[in-house]
């Protein structure tokens, strides 16, 4: 149940070591309520008066209160050392997934990485909670009991040393059977949630195909399967849960039927035996207590370990340069700059050169390698070989900061927070005025929009706030660009991949003027684009087959041609 790596935590000893303590007094106190009610009942039995044992009555209500104030005190230090613990992790891995880049979640899986990140850091808080608190609990208060009951009549505490190990065997048992069912119920959850998001990612295509119903039965069985593991588990921790409580039930029914025939043959005094038919059931509460939450705490053993496995993750130093703002004079020169993934897709070796403020558009079919060869340029990537030179200066990776700082990348679908239009459109600029925001707006044809929000540009947008179009999110993506004239690298990965040719092409006559005087990769497969573009690169299964300005590579007759022939009845290449 316990990862060894939790002790590595920042604080997990200390907060051990203080519900060692704390575990202690509540045991010390369990003992004296169970001994003080004992000696209450036994005077009171014996016909004493009843303020006679006022006294051990006020001492087994002080012991009580005692004992419910410090389960308060741990239940309140655990559930904030678990949040700020799930809240330091949860940041550490949103800094590791973005430092690892698009690869990392490519072999994870989308739906993988989003269900750790968001479910999988709740289900570590709740681990957090349970297993600190249930095993310093098991280890410290059945001891002390014991040894209390030891003193008080010792066939009871013999029986009790003897029951306990079968109980603990018993358990272990079905631990693992639980384990292992709880492993593939995890597994298949990933599965489901990946295929779920893959689904929905490609839902037009696979429309446009005709193979929904397909996919939408994939989900279906993958569903099925994740019900029925889930049913496996339940059935698991229901039997162990049943049985463990029957089992315990029987030890204390076996030492209270001893205690019973010891006082009928007047062997035990009412006292000892009082006492330790109190303490009986508190020696058994917190492996019963254990055993409740272990089904509970399997998703969250998992949750942490595949946490603490990407967290854990290395990665490449990123080489310290110092960089100032893209210029008119800089040069950027790539040689044999190759990347392979784990699932074979690959980037062969290519060289490429350019200068100053221009236009690079990216073209190919889908497959062909634009989007890699993007993250590769953004330092997304990590490149297997090769050599970067700009600015005077030699890298094996664009994984720079002070690149990065300069660069405004653009996806296919750009993330609309959940905040008011105006802290969407200034996200990367929040100091602008409203008078610029709405510039930008205007520039990006958003007027419309602003006109039909009730509160202007305080609507709030996005978190499923305010439905927009995906060409409205390409727009404020856009306007976010326009605001910030610091940034002098715009990279773009298929923005118009989505949109319809009327609204691509009002985009285009926005986006235009935008890459003016900036270092632009524009990568995409629409032809109609790379009229524009001052260079072109194009690629195909990896592989950079051509490159030139679009009068030169037209000269050549070669794939970029093939390309423009094979999309003619789409009338792409006629577009301006």
């Amino acid at each position: 149940m316990i990862d060894r790596a939790l002790f590595k935590i920042p604080g997990a000893r200390s907060m051990i070591m203080g519900l060692v303590g704390l575990d202690v007094l509540q045991a010390l106190l369990i003992i004296g309520q169970a001994l003080f009610l004992s000696q209450s009942i036994t005077g009171l039995w014996q016909g004493h008066a009843l303020k006679t044992v006022a006294g051990p009555i006020a001492y087994f209500a002080l012991c009580f209160i005692g004992r419910q104030l410090i389960n308060w005190f741990n239940a309140r230090r655990l559930d904030d050392f678990a949040g700020s613990v799930a809240k330091d992790m949860r940041k550490q891995l949103l800094q590791k997934v973005f430092a690892l880049g698009p690869e990392a979640v490519a072999k994870k899986g989308t739906g993988s990485m989003v269900t750790v990140t968001l479910d999988g850091i709740s289900n570590v808080e709740d681990y957090l909670q349970l297993t600190l608190s249930k095993i310093v609990t098991m280890m410290i208060t059945p001891v002390m009991i014991l040894i209390a009951v030891a003193f008080l009549n010792w066939q009871s505490a013999a029986i009790m040393l003897v029951i306990y190990p079968l109980i603990i065997l018993f358990m272990i048992i079905l631990g693992y059977a639980a384990q292992a069912r709880a492993d593939r119920q995890y597994e298949n959850f990933q599965r489901l949630s990946n295929n779920f998001i893959d689904s929905l990612r490609g839902i037009d295509t696979l429309k446009y195909f005709g193979l929904s119903k397909r996919y939408s039965n994939s989900i279906f069985k993958s569903s099925e399967s994740f019900r029925k593991s889930t049913m496996d588990v339940l059935k698991v921790a229901m039997l162990s849960t049943f049985a463990l409580d029957f089992f315990t039930t029987l030890s204390i029914a076996i030492v209270a039927v001893y205690l019973g025939f010891g006082l009928i043959d007047a062997e035990i005094p009412l006292f000892p035996a009082l006492a330790t038919l109190i303490l009986a059931p508190d020696y058994f509460l917190p492996i019963r207590n254990f055993a409740n939450d272990y089904h509970a705490t399997l998703d969250g053993k998992n949750s942490f370990r595949d946490v603490m496995e990407i967290i854990g993750q290395k990665q490449a130093p990123a080489p310290e340069f110092k960089l100032h703002a893209w210029q008119a004079d800089d040069q950027l020169e790539i040689n044999d700059l190759a990347f392979r993934y784990h699932e074979g897709g690959k980037i062969a070796p290519l060289s490429v050169r350019l200068r100053g403020y221009q236009k690079v558009g990216i073209i190919g079919m889908s497959g062909s390698g634009k989007t890699t060869l993007i993250n590769l340029l953004a330092g997304f990537l990590t490149p297997e070989q090769g050599e970067i030179k700009f600015q005077g200066q030699t890298s094996a990776t664009m994984n720079i900061a002070d690149w990065q700082h300069q660069i405004t990348y653009i996806p296919q679908s750009p993330y609309v927070f959940a905040a008011s239009l105006r802290d969407n459109v200034a996200f990367y600029t929040p100091g602008v005025s409203d008078e610029e925001v709405k510039d930008a707006i205007h520039v990006v044809g958003l007027d419309d929009l602003l006109a039909d929000l009730p509160a202007g540009l305080d609507t709030m947008i996005g978190g499923g706030k305010r439905a927009l179009s995906g060409g409205q999110a390409q727009r404020i993506a856009l306007a976010r660009a326009f605001l910030d004239h610091k940034r002098r690298v715009m990279i773009f990965d298929e923005p118009t991949a989505h949109l319809d040719i009327e609204t691509e092409l009002d985009l285009k006559e926005r986006m235009l003027p935008l890459m003016e005087n900036r270092l632009v990769f524009f990568a995409t497969h629409r032809l109609h684009w790379m009229k524009k573009m001052d260079y072109i690169l194009v690629m195909d299964h990896g592989q950079l087959v051509e490159q030139g300005t679009y009068q030169e590579l037209l000269a050549k007759n070669g794939y970029f041609t093939k390309l423009i022939q094979q999309t003619k009845g789409e009338g792409e290449q006629d577009v301006q």
